[in-house]
């Protein structure tokens, strides 16, 4: 098995558990008639069916491996091109800086499937309801990308909201690659090296990670939700901070830390399982 077939597999195995949880943040962005997390879970359920926690799905299902396999390639590169020695252990700020390249440079990918993951699940009711703010009903993904090409063109389209994608990404693998290393650094034992960790501290390591990620980048995944789900594109190069501002103006600063229970709860398991794979991967690549 090489390493995009273990990030696909990885990542495959990381949306299907979490996707409920995902739709339920999603929904607390982007819509104000929920009072929270279990008020999302229980009229979901009981208007739509359990199924539609699983709304948006195919998207980062069919594109997560090669998401991951960009990011990770990516951070790889960048970690090689600062270290300037071959397998030196890099300093914390080094290894920030290498994971706000990839989550740049993975923008290109996670950008499209994340829109149209959003626009799924937006959509509120049954097969003949409105849907959310777009006042339409997708069929699927590809009817939805089909649907804001033809309009909209790809940029303003299918790339909609594709800065604030930017600047989510940066800080968020920032985040997520300095507070793995410097859990792992924290769990090895003096005198080990923390590549020699065991897949339980790794899980650990992983999981901390992943709260690093959203602690560093949360109000900004928000405003990439709000603009990816508006009907129309955003206006002017500043969109970013002018949503932003809106936000916090309608609902103060708790509306732009709206869902972010249940995406901490779906991030632990999710980042943790992720950089185990991630890491036993690499350790068998290079013994080969």
């Amino acid at each position: 098995m090489n390493s995009i077939n273990c990030y696909s597999f990885a990542g495959m195995a990381q949306v299907f558990i979490g996707q409920p949880l995902d739709t339920i943040k999603v929904r607390l962005q982007v819509e104000p008639r929920f009072k929270g997390p279990m008020d999302c879970l229980i009229q979901t359920v009981k208007n739509e069916g359990f199924f539609a926690l699983y709304k948006g799905m195919a998207s980062p299902l069919v594109g997560i491996g090669a998401v991951n396999a960009l990011l990770f390639a990516a951070y790889s590169r960048l970690k090689a091109i600062l270290a300037t020695f071959p397998n030196e252990q890099l300093a914390l700020y080094k290894i920030a800086i290498a994971g706000a390249g990839a989550g740049a440079i993975n923008s290109v990918l996670s950008s499209p499937v994340e829109l149209l993951k959003i626009k799924m699940q937006a959509q509120y009711g049954r097969s003949k309801a409105t849907a959310g703010n777009s006042g339409l009903i997708y069929k699927g993904p590809i009817d939805c990308s089909k649907h804001l090409i033809r309009e909209f063109g790809i940029r303003n389209g299918l790339y909609r909201g594709f800065w604030a994608t930017i600047a989510r990404e940066i800080p968020a693998y920032a985040g997520f690659y300095s507070g793995f290393e410097f859990a792992k650094r924290k769990l090895t034992l003096e005198g080990n090296s923390p590549d020699s960790l065991p897949p339980s501290k790794l899980m650990l390591a992983g999981s901390f990670g992943g709260f690093s990620y959203w602690l560093c980048c949360y109000p900004f995944d928000v405003v990439k939700s709000k603009v990816q789900n508006q009907k129309n594109p955003p206006k002017g190069i500043f969109y970013v901070f002018t949503t932003m501002s809106s936000i916090y103006k309608n609902g103060g600063a708790a509306a732009l830390t709206r869902g972010i229970t249940p995406t901490i709860l779906r991030s632990l398991p999710a980042a943790g399982s992720t950089f185990t794979i991630y890491e036993l991967t690499m350790r068998m690549l290079e013994k080969i």
